[in-house]
């Protein structure tokens, strides 16, 4: 029996329904209490815009709520985890089913299930709905909330570097030669990186070499003057295939998409240790939620009438949380070559299911 994690089909069902049900209801609770949060903060610039009203409040918070379901689902386990466990040990359910026969393993592996069940679904979501609403969010936020370009691949706050001069965009759409930059900013800077002047623009396009910068005005630093210019084309180091690989942002591209810039890179011959640990890591990143039963099995065990369990609980959710911290600090190493990306991605997931399990066997098994 002790080799059989689901000695009981009742049991199982049981538990796994009571887990997804709390994972929902805690999502639900976290989701609606940040959004309103994050509408406090920005409705204001949305309707400052001329023509936006209630619809576009309502396209905002479509394109929110999935980043924050992706971001808090693990959290969400976690704390559903602790409720779920705590609420069965002062039930004596823990109890009846140790008295039954069941080891700890057996009592977590509905709870397990369940959780893998849920990684693999964030998986699906991150892929799907998460990327697409993170870069048209982007999109339209570097637009100042107004009229999204309606060409395709558009990406937000490009910043390129030519010689010692600075090009900026608040978005670029199209590819190749067809690319169109809007809000474009040209810093001319010395050798020792002063500014001397800033040109600014409504749009750029491709001028075969530079950019062409429509209705462009002048910003002279060492008068203070500044005045209107018929046309100027500027960056003429700066190619479309520079300006394609240079404005990728990961959050925004799928596991398979971001695979391909990485190979673009590679065969360009740039750095991808940082883009490398965020592609590991679109698949360490759901599998987080797997761990949180284990971190937070502490709560489980231990008679709830010993006065103990309240810091049980404490000690499941520090488990659970320091994991997200050592994982966003490991990401963060990884992004500027501190660790390599396969590590900066995995460590803190097998350090903790390591961690975890040591805590289990030690403590229950």
């Amino acid at each position: 029996m002790q080799l059989d994690f689901f000695p009981s089909r009742t049991l199982t069902l049981y538990l796994a329904k009571t887990f997804i049900v709390r994972i929902f209801a805690v999502l639900v609770m976290l989701v609606l209490v940040l959004m309103m949060l994050d509408l406090l903060s920005n409705t204001g610039e949305i309707l400052a815009v001329p023509g936006n009203g209630d619809s576009e409040v309502w396209k905002y918070v479509s394109l929110r709520v999935p980043q924050l379901v992706s971001r808090f689902l693990p959290y969400s386990v976690l704390l559903a985890t602790l409720i779920t466990l705590v609420t069965l040990n002062q039930n004596s359910e823990v109890v009846a089913m140790k008295a039954a026969g069941l080891s700890a393993h057996q009592v977590l592996a509905p709870l397990l299930l369940t959780a893998a069940f849920v990684s693999v679904t964030s998986f699906v979501f991150n892929e799907w709905v998460v990327t697409r609403a993170t870069g048209t969010l982007k999109a339209w936020e570097a637009a100042d909330y107004g009229p999204i370009p309606e060409e395709s691949n558009v990406k937000a706050n490009v910043y390129l570097t030519d010689g010692n001069s600075i090009l900026s965009a608040a978005t670029v759409s199209g590819s190749g030669s067809q690319i169109t930059m809007r809000n474009v900013t040209w810093y001319e800077r010395a050798p020792g990186g002063i500014i001397r002047q800033q040109i600014r623009a409504a749009s750029a396009t491709y001028a075969s070499p530079g950019w062409k910068l429509e209705s462009p005005v002048i910003f002279d630093v060492g008068s203070a003057e500044s005045r209107p210019l018929e046309t100027i084309v500027v960056g003429q180091g700066l190619t479309p295939e520079r300006i394609d690989l240079q404005s990728v942002d990961t959050d925004a591209l799928s596991f398979g998409e971001l695979a391909s810039t990485i190979d673009a890179y590679d065969a360009a011959g740039r750095r991808t240790s940082e883009m490398r640990a965020k592609w590991w890591h679109k698949l360490s990143g759901p599998l987080s939620a797997f761990l949180m039963p284990l971190l937070g099995a502490i709560a489980a065990f231990g008679l709830a009438r010993s006065g103990q369990l309240f810091i049980r609980a404490i000690i499941g959710m520090a488990l659970g949380f320091a994991y997200f911290v050592v994982d966003n600090a490991a990401l963060a190493m990884g992004s500027f070559g501190g660790y390599p990306p396969f590590l900066a991605a995995w460590a803190p997931f097998l350090l903790f299911l390591l961690v975890g399990e040591t805590v289990l066997i030690r403590t229950e098994e």
